[in-house]
């Protein structure tokens, strides 16, 4: 069928098209998120989520951040996040368990939201058919890496949604190196359209509570003057049966002190801590309030993060900006997150754990030369630095469409 448009006309349109592109560029922006973790979750991809959007609506408050979900929960850190001048909660008209993959392209287009950034693995189906440009942030693909951790269903609905994630936005953002080779790998993507943008930890992490403030923290928990540091969800890939192996043959004057969800694995664990006869010397606490947690990395003597595969590791960032000398497990991206100055073993060898932790404990020197050279190291990802790379993907996305 023959155009409509007589050649005049046509160039007037792809005018006013450039121009309106370039307008955006050279205005405020109104940029959407993907807010279900931010509005739901209190760990992980919830304080992800929100750091990233107060970030970036401290840093550059001229534009306007739109936060898409279909519920809330109310928390602390929640109401707080919402109550920021410039970061608007957007909830369903009319909610439906589609909106957030298909219906929510109306309320885009309503708000007129010229960039979405999917912050967990997808954003809505059909967004390359609109104006919309798009980002995906990849965490990881742990769940085809290490099949067995995942049921079949999940596996499943996890691949689907970020291939086609993957496939269709206008940018991929992966938080490590090693993701990225895990999105090549496994979905065949163009390397030229996967930028690795690293995360940072909340900003509470990174200032030294005063000792009345740790006092009260250590009086309130019960912590032992000395202790060994381990947080994350008691699961078989965060590895804590590691640790509880090695800690039978280390300095029995330093305690572990875990914070983590239970999950079926901590019965595995149990069992280990009470065949080595070690349960006086093992601390489990869950539910910390958020505003306590940088002050028992404070106070920690060592930080142990045996992980068996992450998609990047920011409990160790947490502990490298609360001055704790830190040891992470090699075969997977920990290395990018804790720097030359961490040591590193293997996830199976808890003899070597043992000797590491050892290692520290014993050197006075070796703890402050770890505690310095990995705060030094760990400014690369401070929240300036990371939100200035994150606008600087948002405009490069949105000035591609005018070139």
């Amino acid at each position: 069928m023959e155009s409509n448009i007589m050649p005049e006309n046509h160039e007037i349109l792809i005018s006013m098209q450039e121009d309106f592109q370039l307008s955006t560029l050279n205005s405020k922006l109104k940029i959407g998120y993907d807010g279900k973790r931010a509005a739901n979750n209190l760990t992980g991809l919830g304080n992800y989520s929100r750091s990233l959007i107060e970030n970036l609506a401290i840093q550059y408050p001229e534009n306007q951040y739109h936060v898409y979900t279909p519920k809330v929960k109310t928390a602390k850190q929640i109401d707080s996040f919402f109550q920021k001048e410039n970061i608007k909660l957007e909830l369903p008209k009319n909610g439906s368990f589609l909106w957030r993959s298909v219906n929510i392209l109306k309320d885009l287009s309503r708000d007129e939201i010229q960039i979405y950034h999917g912050l967990s693995h997808e954003i809505p189906f059909a967004i390359q058919h609109t104006r919309i440009k798009s980002i995906v942030t990849i965490h990881d693909l742990i769940f085809l890496r290490f099949p067995r951790y995942y049921k079949f269903i999940d596996r499943k609905l996890y691949e689907w949604k970020s291939k086609s994630a993957c496939k269709n936005a206008n940018k991929i953002i992966a938080i490590s190196e090693k993701t990225k080779e895990d999105i090549v790998e496994f979905y065949g993507i163009e390397p030229n359209k996967i930028e690795v943008i690293y995360q940072s930890c909340d900003d509470n992490f990174k200032k030294a509570f005063e000792s009345s403030t740790l006092n009260r923290i250590r009086h309130t928990y019960k912590l032992p003057d000395k202790y060994i540091l381990s947080v994350g969800t008691i699961e078989e890939r965060k590895n804590l049966k590691l640790i509880v192996q090695a800690l039978k043959d280390v300095n029995e004057d330093y305690k572990l002190v875990v914070i983590g969800k239970q999950t079926s694995y901590f019965k595995t664990v149990e069992k280990e801590i009470e065949k080595l006869g070690l349960r006086k010397r093992i601390l489990f606490l869950q539910n910390i309030p958020f505003v306590d947690l940088p002050g028992i990395y404070q106070m920690a003597s060592i930080f142990v993060y045996p992980s068996f595969y992450e998609g990047f590791g920011i409990p160790i960032i947490e502990a490298l900006y609360s001055g704790v000398p830190t040891i992470a497990a090699t075969g997977s991206c920990l290395e990018e997150a804790g720097g030359p100055n961490s040591i590193y073993i293997s996830p199976t060898d808890h003899n070597a754990l043992a000797e590491a932790i050892n290692r520290i404990v014993c050197d006075p020197q070796l703890q402050k030369t770890m505690k310095e050279k990995g705060l030094e190291f760990v400014q690369k990802f401070n929240s300036p630095v990371v939100t200035k790379q994150l606008m600087d993907c948002y405009l490069n996305v949105l000035d591609s469409a005018t070139t």
